[in-house]
């Protein structure tokens, strides 16, 4: 089952009276680009936040947000001692360089080192392993979003490589003519020649170069790499580098048969083939 990379979560949790939120988007990208963004709290959490996101996403452009939208009342201490001590420092040095007294020395003293200071809050691991168990819910959540848009993709993915198979189907009738056809104006331009030729070796000419121009093999090839990119997609497990490859050798099938099948009408439904080969790949640019 394959799955997009375009994906969301979000969970809120309440954790000794703290709100904490995560969220984690996720966007296309060939390798894991993966972007963490936590309160200063958290801090100590970042490598095994990473290394969680990492193991249950995978791939993508990742941007993960751990916050707290509410928490306990702050303690906030004054000491009151040195504040005085820094403001009696501060007048009498501005009496002795005539700094007028009315200046706003008080305002200067709160920015003085430790005369406001906060209690630092420390991570207990209730709210450790709270927030971890959160992320990892998130995680399923994004999963989850990335499943249901795979289901979308899957069904596209569908439409387009039963519209190839029955394309490669279309070329059998103008097949057979086009090696009528290519004899015939082989014959009728020896005609015209005023020379002599061997009618044996001319044959043998002939079926050499409409070998060459053969295309069953390229028609085989085309129908098992679509029969084999509708079972690789059907795996349990999404293998969108996978199902890109055979989709760069589908393209490879489609470009030889329009190379080598010399037949506007063949040229046609190649050109066809082209645009829902191009379009896969553009979709498959969003497969996990």
């Amino acid at each position: 089952m394959i799955q997009s990379m375009t994906g969301f979560g979000k969970t809120t949790l309440q954790t000794e009276g703290k709100s904490v939120n995560i969220e984690i988007r996720t966007l296309n990208s060939k390798q894991l680009d993966l972007t963490v963004r936590m309160a200063p709290l958290f801090r100590e959490l970042e490598n095994e936040v990473r290394n969680c996101i990492a193991t249950l996403l995978q791939r993508g452009k990742i941007e993960a947000s751990i916050y707290i939208e509410k928490a306990e009342k702050p303690q906030v201490a004054v000491d009151i001692e040195l504040a005085k001590s820094y403001y009696e420092q501060l007048v009498n040095l501005s009496k002795e360089v005539n700094n007028p007294i009315d200046s706003d020395i008080f305002c200067q003293v709160l920015r003085l080192p430790d005369v406001i200071t906060s209690s630092k809050e420390e991570l207990s691991e209730t709210v450790k392993n709270d927030v971890m168990k959160a992320l990892e819910e998130t995680c399923q959540k994004v999963i989850s979003f990335r499943k249901e848009e795979g289901s979308h993709l899957a069904a596209d993915f569908t439409k387009r490589i039963k519209l190839i198979d029955s394309m490669v189907e279309e070329i059998t009738p103008f097949e057979e003519n086009r090696i009528v056809t290519i004899r015939n104006k082989f014959m009728a331009s020896l005609s015209e020649l005023p020379v002599q030729y061997d009618n044996n070796r001319l044959e043998q000419e002939i079926i050499f170069y409409l070998e060459k121009l053969d295309i069953t093999e390229e028609k085989v090839r085309l129908k098992k790499h679509c029969s084999y990119f509708m079972d690789t997609m059907n795996e349990a497990q999404s293998q969108g580098k996978k199902l890109g490859f055979i989709v760069q050798e589908i393209g490879r099938e489609v470009n030889t048969t329009g190379s080598k099948c010399n037949d506007f009408n063949i040229q046609q439904i190649v050109v066809r083939m082209k645009d829902e080969v191009e379009k896969l790949k553009e979709q498959l640019a969003n497969v996990l």
